[in-house]
């Protein structure tokens, strides 16, 4: 169904190609999963199956790629929006319509479908992905997870053979998550697609997919099984990475073909005891109270109380539109708050003027691009500094150890999602503001990226600053959270221990939790540290 040919592609002014000599064959009816560092070319993978590059991009392209019998040299994009869809990292950017149902309906129209097969359609998508309760609401007002259902949904609608998904889960809780992908599973299972993802949440994908496409950072591409390929990749999933620590070969990709192994591993770690977050003993930098924010007739957020100390790492959690982007606005201080109170160190962050906010309380949004103004990475590190009064070089030094060799003359918008997030994040740093607010801070990233930023954070916090997290990534939650807040329908429903919270719940648990229940173990390096301990 698909073919890549010796594939290469170089954009101008790149030192080399971002891909280089793919072959691949993708059979109809599989899903074929692409991972690799941020960077790797993944997004460019994809946009080559639909011909978005380079007729889009700009950039060359070498060798041949083949969807459906169609060699996209000779086919336009639209001339294959019969046989490929396509959902990008941003869905925001690629809506056209303003309200759900019409988003979902644009792409048959365009293909001029009947009136009747476009109503039976949109309905079995909105039941598929969920999106019944917000059938009739605009589009911007969606959570940035029921925004990614619905371009989804979009794509779905127009019955292709090929789908094709760039991170399609990132933005997704991990219980939308599940269903989005057990829907491509009965799709690929029972319809006969094709789909190719693109990926860095491996933990959540994995197990669906029939092959692994790895593109190693310089090196040739490699295909094959699951277990095989994510075995030698830097970027597996826990469940892998657990397996080598264990000695399991093939290494499982499933939480239930690892629990049928670990038998002799909950055996060994029976008698140790797992590594409980140090409490925190600093002061209460942030304090909110009874707060309230509402959009219209609806509470978004309904009196939530929180207070974050001195040292402590905070995630916040909860299913998509449950809150947490709106209480993270409120607590920064420009955005809506209809009731409560907020102080940082005293001091309500909304009467502050942006220069001394931003020294107080610092905000990365889901969007961080929608931050980035200038037109070189090295323009962007050095106004950072600048307008931090931070020494020449601090921006670029957090630059480079969350997303090491990003260039300073390319420009923002060429980044990956993965290195435009880090470059925000490393302006977020820059100023080490007293309370750090997150939103959704690992999108884009691969797990050492995610590590690094991990370490970053710890470091902030042993200085005695205060992070907020609002997260759906659970693996990144139990590495480097102390503490769980969890929302639901604005309120907060619970707030302790990561480990207590995380291990109560079959939906935040990460992968270690899952295989080594009811043994209380969080991550791989905390087993590691375990077994040589033993």
């Amino acid at each position: 169904m698909i073919r890549f040919e010796d594939v290469s592609v170089r954009y101008d002014g790149a030192e080399r190609p971002v891909l280089s000599g793919v072959d691949l064959h993708v059979p109809e009816g599989e899903l074929c999963l692409v991972v690799g560092s941020t960077g790797a070319g993944k997004s460019t993978l994809l946009r080559a199956v639909n011909g978005l590059v380079p007729r889009f991009t700009g950039g060359t392209l070498s060798g041949r790629v083949v969807v459906a019998g169609r060699a996209t040299e000779d086919f336009p994009p639209r001339e294959l929006a019969d046989v490929v869809g396509y959902v990008g990292q941003d869905p925001l950017a690629g809506f056209v319509s303003d309200s759900v149902e019409e988003e979902l309906a644009y792409v048959m129209e365009s293909l001029g479908l009947p009136e009747s097969v476009m109503r039976t359609r949109v309905e079995e998508t909105l039941d598929l992905l969920g999106l019944v309760p917000v059938r009739d609401q605009p589009l911007s007002t969606l959570s940035g997870g029921q925004q990614q259902r619905v371009a989804i949904g979009a794509a779905l609608t127009a019955h292709p053979r090929v789908l094709l998904l760039d991170e399609p889960t990132s933005a997704l809780d991990p219980g939308a998550a599940e269903e989005v992908l057990a829907a491509l599973h009965r799709l690929v299972h029972d319809l006969g697609m094709t789909v190719l993802v693109a990926e860095h949440r491996l933990e959540r994908v994995a197990q669906y997919a029939d092959q692994v496409l790895w593109l190693p950072t310089g090196g040739p591409p490699v295909l094959g099984d699951p277990g095989e390929v994510l075995g030698q990749a830097p970027v597996a999933p826990p469940v892998v990475r657990l397996a080598q620590l264990a000695g399991w070969s093939p290494p499982p990709v499933s939480v239930r073909d690892a629990r049928r192994l670990a038998a002799p591993l909950r055996a060994r770690l029976a008698d140790a005891v797992p590594p409980a977050p140090r409490p925190s003993r600093g002061d209460v930098l942030l304090r909110a109270a009874g707060v309230q924010v509402r959009y219209g007739a609806t509470l978004a957020v309904r009196a939530a109380d929180l207070a974050v100390s001195s040292g402590e790492l905070v995630a916040l959690m909860g299913r998509n539109g449950s809150g947490k982007s709106s209480l993270l606005w409120a607590l920064q201080g420009t955005g809506r708050r209809a009731g409560g109170t907020v102080a940082v160190e005293g001091v309500d962050p909304a009467t502050l003027r942006p220069v001394d906010r931003r020294e107080r309380v610092g905000l990365v949004p889901q969007q961080p691009a929608d931050l980035l103004y200038l037109h070189s990475v090295g323009a962007e590190c050095a106004q950072s500094d600048a307008e931090s009064g931070a020494a020449p070089g601090t921006c670029r030094a957090h630059l480079d150890a969350l997303a090491p060799g990003v260039p300073d003359e390319r420009h923002p918008r060429d980044l990956s999602e993965g290195q435009r997030l880090a470059l925000v994040l490393a302006v977020a740093l820059t100023p080490a503001p007293r309370v750090l607010l997150l939103d959704e801070p690992t999108r884009g990233l691969d797990y050492p990226a995610k590590s690094r930023l991990a370490d970053a954070l710890r470091r902030l916090t042993a200085a005695g600053h205060a992070v907020v997290v609002a997260s759906h990534d659970v693996e990144f939650v139990a590495e480097c959270a102390s503490r769980v807040v969890v929302l639901a329908d604005g309120e907060v429903v619970a707030d302790g221990p990561v480990l207590d919270v995380v291990t109560a719940s079959p939906v935040f648990a990460p992968q270690v939790a899952k295989v080594l229940a009811p043994l209380r173990w969080l991550t791989v390096a905390a087993v590691a540290d375990a077994l040589e301990a033993v």
